[in-house]
């Protein structure tokens, strides 16, 4: 299992939402590839950046930021916020992100993100409200119940689902194991919980979960909750 520190973007500044409310946003760095390098010295391999503003608006907004993170360390980068053709799929891949994030477009257009896995390096993202797929940033809930939607990408060739409860993002009350364990077993792919760690020991509970592929850790981190220096040591 890995775990994937997160940076949140939102005007060029690493943030934290609650419940992905933008409104809500807290900041904890403007100089977010400063963050990027204290999360490899830590012992990071990936890091999961999200373009918040790129999310809403449906376009690549902080991509210069984004390139500079990247630029910054020899971490592996997945990243994810406003990418919807494949001409932004090649941008990130052109700066030397490792794999592209695509979300809203996962519910609109399937087959699309299904041809794009065939020859990109393809994470879906499933964020999902009381169990149903939200789009645009979280900003729009659709009727799509979030395991039909993961199982459409099974045997796709993604590279693995990041599932979100947006009702525990941002707010440290653990991780809805279920929900993303129902995520695992329906797509048969490698599942990334997100959302709502708020302790090593949440952690421990996802490594010691032989379907778990991945964590994301957020505002545990930024909250001085987690002490990710140990949480990596545990993964050796």
């Amino acid at each position: 299992m890995e775990i994937f520190p997160a940076i949140d973007l939102k005007d060029g500044k690493a943030v934290r939402l609650s419940k992905g409310d933008m409104a809500t946003a807290k900041v904890y760095s403007d100089r977010p590839w400063e963050l990027a390098k204290e999360f490899e010295q830590m012992g990071a391999k990936w890091l999961h950046v999200v373009d918040l503003d790129g999310a809403f608006a449906g376009d690549v907004i902080n991509f210069e930021v984004i390139k500079k993170i990247v630029s910054s360390t020899n971490l592996q980068v997945q990243v994810g916020g406003g990418i919807r053709d494949e001409g932004r799929i090649n941008r990130y891949l052109d700066m030397g992100v490792s794999r592209v994030i695509l979300g809203s477009v996962a519910l609109k257009d399937p087959n699309f993100v299904r041809e794009m896995a065939k020859a990109y390096p393809i994470v879906v993202g499933i964020d999902a409200k009381n169990g149903y797929v939200a789009t645009e940033g979280w900003a729009d809930v659709s009727d799509m119940p979030a395991v039909d939607l993961a199982r459409e990408f099974a045997n796709a060739g993604v590279r693995a689902i990041i599932c979100t409860d947006i009702s525990k993002d941002g707010m440290l009350g653990g991780v809805n194991l279920d929900f993303t364990l129902q995520i695992a077993r329906t797509s048969g792919v490698e599942t990334i919980a997100s959302g709502g760690v708020s302790s090593f020991e949440d952690v421990l509970e996802l490594k010691n979960s032989s379907e778990m592929g991945g964590v994301i850790v957020g505002k545990a981190f930024y909250e001085g909750k987690i002490d990710l220096k140990r949480a990596f040591k545990s993964l050796l």
